[in-house]
């Protein structure tokens, strides 16, 4: 279905600098995925931390990510 955010309730269309900006983001937070990934991989590393910093970067990405949008809902 073509256009599908605007049958789904608060969310609107972005601008081409919301949409640069957030693909911005989205490209910066998949680099540091990879880097969390290589850390969970790493036995010597204190991985409650690498967990603990896995999910403070999820949410911080998500906060950006919502700053841009502005979806209306909660």
């Amino acid at each position: 279905m073509e256009n599908q955010h605007k049958h789904i309730t608060g969310y609107h269309d972005l601008t081409a600098e919301e949409i640069a900006l957030m693909n911005n983001i989205k490209s910066i937070a998949a680099t540091v995925g990879e880097v969390v990934a290589e850390m969970k991989k790493n036995p010597t590393f204190d991985q409650r931390w690498v967990s603990i910093g896995a999910t403070e970067l999820q949410q911080g990405f998500m906060a950006l990510t919502r700053a841009v949008a502005k979806p209306t809902t909660f």
